[in-house]
Parts: C-alpha cells; structure tokens; sequence
C-alpha cells in the first residue's frame, strides 16, 4: 500500500526546457526535436534541380519579345552558324529613314585607327539650306562638326550637293570618281582627299554573328 502511494506521489520527470529562435520558451523533448530534424531533411532530399531545356524549345515561350528574338537568333547561329543580313543597306527606303549624323557616324566607327593614324584629311560638305558639315581624320580618329566655326579645322575641299548625293555617298551607293558628273554638284579644292579620306574606312561585314562572338 505504501509502495503504491509513493508512486502516485513521486514528481514527474520534466524535459529540459529549450528556447526557439524567438526567445519562447518550449518543452519539447530530445527525440521530438531529433524527428522534426530528419523529416526537415527527408523534404530538402526530395527536392530535385529542374531538368535542363533546350533554349530553342523554352524561348517560345518568353513574353519578353526582344529577349525571345535573341534566344532564338543565339540558338540558330550555335547551331548552323552565322545567318547573315537579308537587309539591304543601300535600299532607297533605308536611305530615307536615316539621319545625316547617322551616316557620319557609321562611317566614324569603320576608320582603321592603326593605319590612319598619321592622316590629316579635312572634307566639308554643304547642302543647300542646311548648315555646313565638316569631317577631319586625324590621329586614327573621325570626327564630324556643324557649322562653320573657329572649332572646325580648315577644308582641304568642298562638295556642294543635294542631300540625296549626299546620302547615297556616304552609304556607299555613290562612288566618289561619279561625284562630280551628277547634275548640281559643285566642288572647290583637292577631290581626291574624298578618295583618300575613304580608304581608311574598313569594309563592313554584312554576314555578322549577331549573338555569338
């Protein structure tokens, strides 16, 4: 009988109290906390890395249009090599659609630095109602200004013409040696440093990757 009492009477055994992340305090014992530990991990094993898709099957897909284009452009040149330009450049639409700084700097960009590093060639061109336009190669480098100021250097010659001469001469479409039989053209100084002036540009590449290096 007393054996029996002293067993209702004997205290419990409490777990070792822990505190969470949060500073509460919690009574969980040690294999509960050792279970919630490998069903946590059991759910970290479980999940697996998406299987890699071919960016020409995923990028239909894409919202973003630009960004599809160049997947697709990307995955084509990877696989088949570069696909060219089919626009031509020299087009009378095209030609239209420019501005004059366009062609100035289109050309800017194709001057072979190393090779004409030691020209000094300066050609202006004038159309009718607009303000003149100076080009100067000098130390590698192609630089335009407008006007007539102190800033621009001195030309060693002068093309006066309608702005579609203009145009198709500074595309390509006007060979410099036709210049000067067009209808209103007039030309004061050394014609050949035109000539001259263009032969340091490099030719452009119509065929170029348009993704891939």
């Amino acid at each position: 009988m007393r054996s029996w009492l002293s067993c209702l009477c004997r205290p419990r055994r409490r777990s070792t109290p822990w505190r969470s992340s949060t500073g509460a305090a919690s009574t969980r014992s040690a294999s509960d906390r050792r279970s919630t530990s490998k069903r946590r991990a059991g759910r970290r094993k479980a999940v697996r890395p998406a299987p890699k898709v071919d960016r020409l099957q995923k990028t239909p897909g894409s919202e973003n249009g630009p960004w599809r284009n160049f997947y697709l452009t990307g995955a084509l040149e990877l696989r088949d090599g570069s696909i060219g330009t089919p626009t031509n450049t020299t087009s009378a639409d095209l030609l239209a659609a420019l501005t004059l700084e366009q062609p100035y700097d289109a050309l800017a960009i194709r001057v072979d630095g190393p090779r004409a590093w030691d020209a000094d060639i300066t050609v202006r061109f004038v159309v009718q109602g607009q303000d003149p336009v100076t080009l100067r190669l000098h130390n590698g480098v192609l630089i335009h200004a407008t006007g007539t100021g102190s800033a621009t250097a001195e030309p060693q010659v002068e093309f006066t013409l309608a702005e579609p001469d203009l145009r198709a001469l500074l595309v390509g479409a006007l060979p410099p040696a036709d210049l000067a039989a067009r209808d209103g053209v007039e030309i004061a100084g050394d014609a050949g440093k035109l000539t001259e002036l263009l032969g340091h540009l490099g030719e452009p590449d119509p065929d170029f990757a348009v993704v891939t290096p």
